[in-house]
């Protein structure tokens, strides 16, 4: 681990600064507009607007990318990043803050492919675990760090903002000087769209819910948070405390994961979630120590969702499609993270705070509903499934370029899919009987062992 870590430092710090910039910037904004009595449907619309940019720089990276190469993809994008931060403390006007953070959320994507490419390019087929695992880690720390910041820095001036540029401008440091040869050009991985809903909906179905709940909670827990009576030295505190157990969670959950039936796990998961929520969905006014305990608690369960579906639905898709599947993952992730604030911001507004748990205790008992364990009909499960659990990093800070990262993809695959153009063949097997975690038609379908 040592040898990984002195190799790919340069890109785990960019990571690492990237992702504390943008923890502190969510955060930070929530609890701006929170200082200013400003509706909880504008919070919700600034980190949907945060999502709606990731998603458009998934397809505007590869452009660019290709036309002016990694290092000075990301560079521009690092220095548009540090700009539209800074644009926050120079204008109050709000649709002009929704601009300037999809703005953020495109070069952040965009940021992301180049180090990610990066990384896969450098790794060896033996390491790719390690290297997927540092990167996850300096991932969730850098979130987790953004949030400590606020514990040291509690005021809501022009100075956090100044911070989050810091971030991003040193960010840019490691890769502009870095010595190492450029990764080949990239090519975006067909999306097919149609296949992936007929052959693995409940994944679909869970990671739709998960980009609700937690893209909910990133925009509008602090503003939650704050509306309880937290001050922004405990607001940062709870944040960090419920990001952090994102991170603790992942290994238990690959232990169980690979040894337990995966559909069912994420409908025992969505229903403990659904339980955990509700003394925060109900309750206007908690005690810090239950707000603190019950957080921690959703936290664990809430961020089982999205690695659980991708470990899901790679059980039933071919090798050679699973960068594709990641894309199509993300990109469903990112609509249900655009969505999901909106709609909680509108109910928080309406109904009081609450009602953002309320939230997630509705959308929870959504997937209960929606997943069926016994509806499986593994027509289309790969030959070694259930396959090793890989945990992955939280959809805020990766790309679709993170499939190739993942052990489990062989590493021919990925070259032929993230440096050649793909021409994928027709989906014969697209019939909506053949799916392979649940169709209209499944609960007709023998299973087989």
């Amino acid at each position: 681990m040592r040898q990984i870590w002195k190799s790919f430092r340069a890109l785990y710090f960019a990571s690492l600064m990237m992702l504390i910039g943008s923890g502190l910037l969510s955060t930070y904004l929530a609890l701006r507009l929170a200082a200013d009595h400003v509706d909880g449907l504008w919070v919700g619309a600034l980190m949907a607007a945060n999502y709606f940019g990731l998603v458009l720089g998934g397809k505007i990276g590869h452009r660019l990318i290709a036309r002016v190469g990694h290092i000075r993809a990301y560079s521009a994008c690092a220095g548009i990043v540090g700009a539209a931060v800074l644009g926050h403390g120079l204008v109050d006007w709000l649709p002009a803050w929704l601009v300037l953070r999809t703005i953020v959320g495109l070069g952040m994507m965009c940021q992301y492919m180049v180090i990610e490419s990066w990384l896969n390019e450098q790794a060896d087929a033996n390491q790719r675990g390690l290297v997927f695992s540092g990167y996850m880690i300096a991932s969730y720390l850098g979130l987790v760090l953004g949030q400590l910041i606020l514990v040291m820095h509690p005021g809501l001036g022009p100075e956090l903002l100044m911070l989050v540029a810091l971030c991003f401008a040193l960010c840019l440091v490691p890769v502009a000087l870095t010595r190492r040869i450029h990764p080949a050009p990239l090519h975006p991985a067909p999306m097919e769209p149609r296949f992936f809903i007929k052959r693995v909906p409940q994944s679909l179905s869970t990671v739709l819910g998960a980009g609700l709940i937690i893209g909910s909670f990133y925009g509008l827990a602090p503003l939650y948070a704050s509306q309880q009576g937290l001050s922004t030295e405990q607001v940062g505190l709870f944040m960090g405390s419920c990001i952090f157990a994102g991170l603790l969670v992942q290994w238990p959950l690959g232990w169980l994961s690979d040894r337990y039936d995966r559909a069912l796990l994420i409908r025992s998961f969505a229903l403990v979630l659904a339980v955990a929520a509700l003394p925060l969905a109900i309750l206007p006014q908690v005690p810090l120590e239950v707000l603190f305990a019950v957080g921690f608690l959703c936290s664990l369960v809430q961020f089982c969702l999205y690695p659980l579906a991708v470990a899901f639905s790679n059980d039933h898709v071919e090798s050679e499609r699973r960068v594709s599947l990641t894309a199509m993952l993300l990109v469903t992730y990112g609509v249900g993270a655009s969505i999901g604030p909106l709609v909680a911001g509108v109910l928080m507004k309406l109904f009081g705070s609450q009602s953002l748990y309320a939230f997630f205790t509705f959308f929870a008992l959504v997937l209960v509903w929606r997943i069926r364990p016994k509806a499986v009909t593994n027509l289309h499960q790969v030959d070694d499934a259930p396959l090793h659990h890989v945990a992955m990093p939280d959809s805020m800070s990766s790309s679709p370029l993170v499939a190739a990262l993942d052990p489990r993809v062989d590493e021919q695959v990925v070259q032929e899919q993230m440096h050649s153009s793909v021409n994928p063949e027709p989906a014969a097997d697209a019939d909506p009987a053949a799916a392979g975690d649940v169709s209209a038609e499944a609960d007709a379908e023998p299973a087989k062992p």
